[in-house]
């Protein structure tokens, strides 16, 4: 990777750690949790993902303890989003807007990472989409609300659409930067097109039996 890219991956990671860590405190917020709550909301929703990813690669030390930069950005973003909500109500779908730049970011950001470490594709597209949802399936767990990546949205199957787009152009010779924002914006759009249009996967049921 050259320096540029790499420069340009680290900036775009602290992005994605800031909006999920707003993410996850606007998430405890809707519980009522305390400010100790929301901290630890705003932690595991910004970390999780990468932490995971991580670990099944074998990196180490795990990125946020090499870099506690990154916990201080997941810290002062929750601290923001604490004092903003204390005077102004932010609307519901803040939530779910800053979630899907965060997925964006994350996705096609472990996907590089992943595809750094010399897996084989099908493992880039896996380790990309678990480094963008898992935060999110942590918080939404820990809050006890139904995971987003179960909810019938394109949430996950965003992250691997994004993923596929980054893989295909870099294939087709596009220089990994420009690569990496088409697969960013690709994710991006087809989450908000989602919460905006309502837009749906297809359900599996299976027909009642008649005894």
């Amino acid at each position: 990777m050259t320096d540029f890219f790499l420069q340009f991956l680290y900036w775009a990671d602290l992005a994605g750690i800031g909006v999920f860590a707003i993410s996850g405190a606007l998430a405890a917020g809707r519980k009522s949790l305390d400010w100790l709550g929301v901290f630890v909301i705003a932690v595991v929703t910004a970390i999780g993902g990468g932490t995971i990813r991580d670990l099944l690669l074998g990196r180490g030390p795990v990125f946020w303890i090499q870099d506690p930069i990154y916990l201080y950005v997941i810290f002062f973003f929750a601290l923001i989003t604490l004092f903003y909500s204390r005077f102004n109500k932010p609307p519901l779908r803040i939530l779910l807007i800053a979630d899907a730049f965060g997925l964006a970011i994350f996705a096609i950001l472990g996907a590089s990472i992943a595809e750094s470490a010399g897996v084989s594709w099908i493992n880039v597209i896996i380790l990309g989409t678990i480094t963008g949802v898992a935060g999110g399936i942590i918080r939404d767990v820990i809050t006890n609300e139904i995971p987003l990546i179960l909810r019938r949205d394109f949430y996950a199957s965003a992250a691997i659409f994004g993923i596929f787009m980054y893989l295909m152009l870099k294939h087709l010779g596009l220089e990994q930067v420009s690569a990496s924002v088409v697969g960013i914006a690709s994710t991006a759009s087809l989450r908000l097109a989602a919460i905006i249009y309502g837009l749906r996967l297809p359900i599996f049921q299976l027909p009642e039996d008649p005894s």
